[in-house]
């Protein structure tokens, strides 16, 4: 057992104000993360600390507790030389806290008001006439409590009340009934760490011989060793006999002098509130632990929940659509327009002349760049993209709330599913201004203009041919036709200019084909890239934030845990 005259241990004020601003950073670190009901109790501590510690620290608040008939009110007025309180042995007659304090009611007052005793049980036990003999408990603000058995419920929720504010507790116990289990049950066994505010008094015990008394001290403190509280002082004293007050009065003496009454039960409730919660905070947890295989699976699930796969072939086929558009004969292509560009029909059409990487692309204008547009016609997701989306943000969820402890796997669930609501406007938005990379290089606008030229080659020749038979028909004298070997140029110009059109449209059709495959590539490495980039905002970067509110919160507490100053 400790020295139960001297603390255990000098704390600091301000290292105090340190681990419980912690304590209160992690409360806001998990605010609407953990469930509230596991954090009422740290956030009493927390506002019971802030307005202790804002109150005098000159003055020490210590409670005497005890059930009915041990004889705390009778103890109560012994140490303040008159009858303040009323005494009762069967019945409980302390419905009420009285205070005496010792010294000058400034400054104390403000701590009862706080307390919660009342102004008319309210005493000041020090005067010209009490000589030395109080001068060393200057600065005692003693209470006598209800009876915590109390047949009125009022009393105990009163008594409980009170034990959670005073600076030192001094239960007081008498020979009849010091192994009741409800005090060691209720109350002394779950003050473990607060041990250094907690005092035990046999009272009564001039009814005790001398041995009898040793006998009843040494069970009274294997008790309460049993209640994890073997160092807890324990004093024998009688309310009858001043000299049995000494051992009591050394101990509020030199606790009042002390004067860190008040700092160790603040750092008691911290203590007990921080190992309550420290089954909250585990293993340090990586904040790129979502960022690998679960998101590579949730981007899959929302570039086919966007219409990825779609848009990306329908690129593929716009690009050969109109590239052939371009490429191929000039007589035929009003045809071709008539059947409907793909792009076109999922409203995405992004006709555009500029730069591009495609094979054998060039340099070209910049006049055509394509303007997004804000919606996009693909067909909404069905029930198994739904279900697959849903899938992939839970395991989302459960890789990165894997090193976490339970409490926290709920609110990283919730995070990652929080604005699944706005997913698909989103992948739509996304969709729609994603540029496709549909440029028209230079290589298919000289063929173009190619193909123009062999075409008119070829009506130069048919038009001269009609007209040298036209003459022939008239019965003038023939057209002497300029001959390329045994060949007139007419029919040079006119079959060369169709074969030249149509052997230019067979050999670019293989170009185009691999060009359009490179264009498909190209577009879901961009639509994906932008199918990421939503991912990433609205489930990746919720969940980044409950793991950064979990760093916050495991730092906060490994300073709230700190060893006293």
């Amino acid at each position: 057992m400790r020295d139960a005259l001297a603390p255990s241990r000098t704390l600091d004020a301000d290292s105090l104000l340190r681990r419980v601003e912690a304590l209160n950073r992690f409360l806001r670190s998990v605010d609407g993360l953990l469930p509230p009901d596991r954090l009422t109790g740290a956030h009493t501590v927390v506002e019971r600390a802030d307005a202790r510690l804002a109150l005098s620290r000159e003055h020490t608040v210590v409670a005497l507790a005890g059930s009915t008939g041990s004889g705390k009110s009778s103890l109560f007025n012994a140490l303040a030389g008159f009858a303040l309180s009323p005494v009762g042995m069967r019945r409980p007659t302390t419905g009420e806290a009285h205070a005496c304090v010792w010294g000058s009611l400034e400054g104390a007052n403000a701590l009862l008001d706080w307390v919660g005793v009342l102004p008319r049980h309210r005493f000041v036990r020090e005067s010209a006439l009490d000589g030395n003999d109080h001068t060393a408990l200057h600065g005692l603000v003693l209470l006598d409590l209800p009876d915590f058995d109390s047949v009125r419920r009022q009393h105990a929720t009163e008594v409980d009340r009170l034990l959670g504010l005073v600076d030192l507790i001094v239960w007081v116990v008498d020979p009849q009934k010091y192994a009741d289990r409800t005090i060691h049950d209720v109350y002394l066994r779950q003050l473990k760490s607060h041990a250094d505010v907690t005092v035990v008094v046999l009272n009564q015990a001039d009814r005790l011989a001398g041995e009898e008394q040793e006998a009843v001290v040494l069970d009274l403190r294997r008790l309460l060793a049993e209640d994890g509280l073997p160092d807890v002082p324990v004093v024998a004293t009688s309310a009858v006999r001043a000299p049995a007050l000494s051992p009591l009065r050394m101990v509020l003496e030199r606790t009042v002098v002390a004067r860190q009454a008040a700092l160790m039960r603040l750092s008691a409730d911290v203590d007990a509130t921080a190992a309550r919660l420290g089954e909250l905070v585990g293993p340090a947890a990586a904040e790129d632990t979502v960022d690998r295989a679960a998101v590579a699976a949730l981007v899959d699930a929302f570039a086919v929940m966007a219409g990825v796969p779609a848009v990306v072939e329908a690129t593929e086929r716009a690009y050969r659509h109109r590239a052939a558009g371009l490429t191929g004969w000039p007589l035929l292509r009003g045809l071709r327009r008539l059947r409907p560009d793909p792009l076109r029909r999922l409203h995405l059409d992004l006709p555009s002349s500029g730069p591009t990487d495609g094979l054998l692309d060039g340099l070209s204008e910049e006049a055509d760049r394509p303007a997004p547009l804000p919606a996009s016609s693909v067909p909404d997701p069905d029930a198994s993209q739904r279900s697959a989306v849903k899938l992939a943000v839970r395991q989302v969820a459960d890789r990165a709330a894997a090193a976490l402890p339970e409490p926290w796997r709920p609110g990283v669930l919730d995070a990652a599913r929080s604005r699944l609501d706005d997913v698909r406007d989103a992948l739509d938005s996304a969709v729609a201004g994603t540029d496709l990379g549909l440029r028209t290089p230079i290589w298919q606008r000289l063929t173009g203009f190619t193909q123009w030229l062999v075409t008119l080659a070829a009506g130069i020749g048919l038009g001269w041919l009609i007209v040298g038979y036209a003459i022939r028909a008239l019965g003038l004298p023939a057209l002497d036709y300029p001959d390329v070997g045994a060949t007139p140029l007419p029919t040079v110009l006119f079959l060369g200019g169709l074969l030249a059109g149509g052997l230019l449209a067979l050999l670019v059709r293989p170009v185009i084909a691999l060009a359009a495959r490179r264009a498909r590539r190209r577009a879901d490495q961009r639509l994906r890239a932008e199918v990421t980039t939503v991912a990433r905002k609205h489930v990746v970067a919720p969940v980044r934030e409950v793991l950064q509110s979990y760093a916050r919160a495991r730092e906060a507490m490994a300073l709230a845990r700190s060893d006293h100053a």
